[in-house]
């Protein structure tokens, strides 16, 4: 299997990304790693690399993609990949349409790697819009949140296939054996929300491809009542970035308080182990990134932050996705999909 990293992507690139592209190649004998970026900076990130000793046990499975163009969070995503055809992205996703690679992972510009997965790849036939889906560390069972920011402006039949690919990422990918598919709303009624969100409801309540848990209220996102959270992205995105807020905060205050007093101190030493594990419980860098689910191929969006911990994490994310058939099952809930649609209509026209 050989899945590209954008060598270049990311506030802390290229060295965390070369750094994880070792740890990775270490942990998965059968994987080799295309570093995609300027082969100058590149090869220069590996000389200072503090893994320069496990990288010579690897280096055979580590090849370079010579990308001397970097598009940038701040250029605009389309006319970035117009112009600069010689960058990580276009030749990026180009190597993987072409069959030389099976997936791609960047913690580059979100908008570059939706535009270029959509225009290089293509969507599945049959899905409308792709999702992108980010798994919230809830205690006790991982959620994953589709979309999380990739379509604004939503249809109730997108909504479906959101739940849908995300309900086929937890089985595949997490191993969830029946994934529960919420649906983010306003109320748990049935007849809650706005048009938008009764109509998905009814499309989701009906449809024999997901396990339909019926509505979700924000307050009740991190309780573990489903294993996907369908949403339109503009309402994913605030959930998602109101969720890491709170838990930053209550974080920090949590430690203020202790660090206040000489019995918060000897208390937060106490508990110190406890801590720790609930903090781990949230860390993201556990899970490495978010799927973009519909195009053709594995495609990972890794946190513009993210160590090499992370990176080494969304490659292991996008191996998984690879290997467990995703797109392919994707394409088979489609057909479901559209088949039930056509025997709704057939049944509506002989009523008439």
């Amino acid at each position: 299997m050989k899945i590209v990293m954008d060598a270049m992507g990311g506030d802390l690139a290229p060295q965390i990304n070369v750094d994880g592209a070792i740890m990775a190649a270490k942990a998965f004998p059968d994987l080799t790693i295309v570093l995609a970026g300027p082969e100058k900076d590149v090869q220069a990130a590996i000389e200072k690399s503090g893994m320069k000793a496990d990288y010579e046990t690897v280096r055979e499975r580590i090849e370079f993609l010579d990308a001397p163009e970097i598009i940038t969070p701040e250029e605009h995503p389309v006319m970035a990949l117009r112009k600069k055809k010689q960058s990580s992205f276009v030749l990026g996703f180009e190597m993987v349409r072409n069959g030389g690679a099976d997936g791609f992972v960047s913690a580059g510009s979100t908008g570059a790697l939706m535009a270029g997965a959509m225009f290089k790849l293509g969507r599945i036939k049959g899905i409308d819009r792709p999702a992108l889906c980010t798994v919230v560390p809830v205690p006790g069972r991982p959620m994953l949140l589709a979309d999380s920011g990739a379509n604004v402006d939503c249809k109730p039949e997108w909504i479906l296939q959101f739940g849908m690919m995300g309900s086929i990422y937890m089985n595949r990918v997490m191993k969830v054996a029946e994934p529960v598919v919420g649906l983010l709303n306003i109320g748990v009624e049935e007849a809650k929300g706005n048009d938008l969100a009764k109509e998905s409801y009814q499309l989701m309540k009906s449809a024999g491809c997901i396990h339909f848990g019926g509505n979700i209220e924000a307050r009740d996102a991190l309780a573990g009542q489903c294993d996907v959270l369908a949403a339109d992205g503009f309402a994913g995105n605030v959930l998602l970035k109101n969720v890491e807020g709170t838990i930053s905060m209550l974080l920090h205050l949590i430690k203020s308080g202790l660090m206040s007093s000489i019995s918060g101190k000897l208390a937060g030493l106490l508990a110190k182990k406890t801590f720790k594990e609930i903090k781990k419980t949230f860390d993201t860098s556990e899970i490495g990134g978010a799927p973009l689910l519909g195009v053709e191929g594995a495609v990972i969006k890794a946190h513009g932050n993210s160590d090499a911990k992370a990176m080494f994490c969304a490659v292991r994310q996008a191996r998984e996705l690879v290997s467990s058939g995703v797109v392919e099952t994707i394409k088979a809930g489609v057909a479901e999909i559209k088949a039930a649609e056509k025997s709704e209509t057939e049944t509506q026209e002989a009523d008439k």
